[in-house]
């Protein structure tokens, strides 16, 4: 939304206006020249209002775009209620995905920001569901090659495109395309990595800067649950976990 705004060229117009109408403004109040100072006057403090009705459609852009990226993606803190359902979701669409052979790439970002993909992807915005993501890998789908992105409980957009790992060990070095866009981006960001095999229907994820292939549906959603855990809320289990062993040890 900001890139837009600034190849806007009624935006850069409107800065040019505003730098002069700022300028005249000074000159009148060094100069004495009344009468131009109340106009510019009226015209800064009406000037606001013109500016909301000429340039409607590109605020409302910008706050749809923060809207999407702001409030409805990562820095939306999901409740453990939440969470669960999006795990269930996902690994829901995983198992299915699994079955029918349909390959996949799931990446579900964390405190590092992806949007420098999501910028480029296909944006989808919708809730995370089984059903949806199984559409987005169907094989027909012009979109199913790229990368899923989440957010918080968003799906934020599909077909992404992420730079492929040159870190495969000996015993990887057969892995396709999407594993290593998958060990990839876990090299160079904290997100959660899963991959469906077209070929051989197994599982695999990556995470911190390391790729487990043949990995069991039960390992990953326990990962999930684990990992997807807000840092503030694995503080207070620590806390209660030191409380417990103070207390047993006093008993």
């Amino acid at each position: 939304a900001i890139k837009n705004f600034q190849e806007n060229v009624k935006l850069s117009m409107l800065i040019k206006g505003v730098v002069f109408v700022v300028i005249l403004k000074l000159i009148a109040s060094v100069f004495g020249f009344v009468t131009i100072g109340v106009i510019l006057e009226y015209l800064i403090m009406f000037g606001p209002i013109a500016i909301i009705v000429i340039f409607q459609p590109e605020i409302r852009m910008l706050l749809e775009e923060l809207g999407r990226k702001k409030l409805i993606g990562r820095h939306k803190i999901l409740s453990v209620d939440e969470r669960e359902k999006v795990v269930y979701e996902i690994v829901s669409s995983l198992e299915a995905l699994r079955k029918e052979r349909y390959g996949a790439l799931i990446v579900i970002e964390r405190n590092v920001s992806l949007s420098d993909y999501i910028d480029k992807a296909k944006p989808v915005y919708g809730d995370v569901t089984s059903n949806l993501l199984q559409c987005i890998f169907f094989k027909n789908n012009p979109l199913h090659d790229g990368g899923v992105i989440i957010q918080g409980d968003k799906i934020a957009c599909a077909g992404a495109v992420f730079p492929t790992s040159s870190n495969i060990k000996n015993s990887q070095k057969r892995l396709g395309t999407r594993h290593r866009a998958a060990l990839g981006i876990a090299e160079e960001t904290d997100a959660l990595v899963l991959v469906a095999s077209e070929e051989t229907g197994r599982l695999s994820m990556a995470i911190k800067g390391e790729l487990y292939y043949n990995v069991s549906i039960d390992d990953i959603r326990v990962t999930l649950i684990d990992e997807l855990r807000p840092q503030k809320e694995e503080a207070v289990e620590v806390k209660n976990w030191e409380e417990e062993e103070i207390y047993e040890e006093n008993k």
